[in-house]
């Protein structure tokens, strides 16, 4: 279907030089179209952009995912929970920075402000998660938002890892290392 492969084209000239970087042109010549057929879709070249950040990775459904995940009534299985979601949440070019990017360095405002607001709901969601733990006599008395940040720098360093730099790593075993690391530096 033309506005899968328009997506698809698109996506990747976005990541790659990100979206001021990239014209409804450039589209049109990877794809194969013209680009009445661009706007017939998407109407603009916002639009398109904004088409594929959706077809990308949902936050809300990332949220979601990680709060089913805390729900465990152990507390310590819901942190397991949250680790294995939020480390396997996140395939091979589903979250492109460069679509991010309004030139080749920097996220424009709007992104960066929408990113970051979300990025509070996971850390709260994991605060929320460790304090349960603290709580339930598992984990030793901490400051409980340091610890939650801390944990959320591991994973985040494995992901971005991975992902971002392409660094060949098997998520499963650091998972496991962040996992018994964390639990096994809070404990009583």
């Amino acid at each position: 279907m033309t506005s899968d492969r328009i997506l698809r084209v698109a996506s990747k000239l976005f990541a790659e030089k990100g979206y001021s970087n990239v014209s409804i042109r450039d589209v049109c010549k990877e794809t194969g179209t013209t680009a009445p057929v661009i706007y017939y879709y998407y109407g603009s070249k916002k639009g398109l952009y904004d088409a594929v950040a959706r077809s990308k990775l949902s936050m809300a459904g990332f949220i979601g995912q990680l709060a089913k995940a805390s729900e465990a009534k152990n507390p310590v299985s819901g942190l397991e929970s949250f680790i294995e979601v939020y480390l396997s949440s996140f395939p091979e070019h589903t979250f492109d920075p460069g679509l991010y990017l309004t030139d080749s360095a920097s996220l424009d405002r709007d992104s960066a402000k929408a990113i970051s607001g979300e990025l509070e709901k996971v850390l709260s969601l994991l605060s929320g998660l460790v304090g349960r733990c603290v709580e339930a006599g598992e984990f030793r008395n901490a400051d409980i938002d340091l610890a939650s940040e801390c944990l959320l720098g591991m994973m985040n360093r494995v992901i971005f890892q991975h992902l971002h730099f392409a660094k060949a790593s098997d998520r499963d075993v650091y998972g496991k290392f962040v996992t018994d690391f964390f639990i096994r530096a809070m404990k009583q």
